[in-house]
């Protein structure tokens, strides 16, 4: 397996592939979770360049190679800008990838966990390129997550650094990266969706009530892999879950 640390367009990332993969390969972009970096989802990249395709990791803003050196809290207050930031981030790389002639059949997936996983709902909302998706421990709604999250921060009686007038501004913002309410943009595409039914960070229920009220003829695209006694990590059966599900769907 070939690593290499490269700059696209200003986003630090790994390219990682190996002697076979050529311009025909498949390409997956594999987005990590808050606090983390693109070197902590090497062994997702192990598992897809073992089954042909090319994969792509990068830094989210304030992350890695983009650190700040910002505290947790910090961090917290700018959780959407940078997951706004990451859905603008995906396109930029699936441009790049575009001029580096490495999308010539078209066959491109987006994956990611936790905040990655919520990037790669929102992705699916906005972007009709991409063919296949993995969303691990992430939302179909951002609109309900932040609410939930300003929900938990008033019952935590931590002061919420936006007046009633931003929050509402957020909201109307963010509503057009859910997931659900585009269902047109990703119907039919093959999804799967990985979950503890013990998380605590992006709760369980969310995406899952979402999955569980869809309709039979969408339901033959989307997988929903759910473990009760996991928390917010995926297991080694997911992770090989997952890989397997979205390289099969581009192969």
């Amino acid at each position: 397996m070939i690593v290499k640390r490269e700059l696209w367009s200003g986003i630090p990332l790994l390219h990682v592939y190996n002697e076979e993969t050529n311009e025909q390969s498949p390409i997956v972009i594999f987005l990590h979770g808050f606090l983390s970096a693109k070197e902590h989802n090497l062994h997702y990249a192990y598992q897809l360049v073992q089954q042909g395709v090319r994969v792509i990791l990068p830094d989210a803003l304030l992350h890695g190679e983009r650190s700040e050196t910002s505290s947790e809290v910090m961090m917290n207050a700018h959780f959407w800008k940078i997951v706004l930031t990451s859905v603008k981030d995906v396109h930029t790389i699936y441009e790049q990838l575009k001029v580096k002639n490495y999308v010539t059949n078209g066959k491109i997936g987006i994956a990611g966990t936790s905040m990655g996983g919520i990037v790669t709902s929102g992705c699916l909302a906005v972007y009709p390129w991409i063919q296949t998706a993995g969303i691990c421990m992430g939302t179909t709604s951002f609109t309900n997550l932040a609410l939930h999250q300003v929900e938990d921060m008033k019952q935590r009686e931590i002061d919420f650094p936006m007046s009633e007038q931003e929050q509402s501004d957020l909201l109307t913002l963010l509503s057009q990266f859910n997931l659900e309410d585009h269902v047109a943009m990703w119907s039919g595409k093959p999804i799967i969706f990985w979950h503890g039914m013990r998380d605590t960070v992006v709760p369980y229920q969310m995406s899952r009530d979402f999955y569980d009220g869809l309709t039979d003829k969408l339901l033959t695209s989307i997988t929903y892999l759910s473990e009760e006694k996991a928390g917010h990590a995926v297991s080694r059966d997911g992770v090989l879950q997952v890989t397997q599900f979205i390289a099969q769907r581009l192969a």
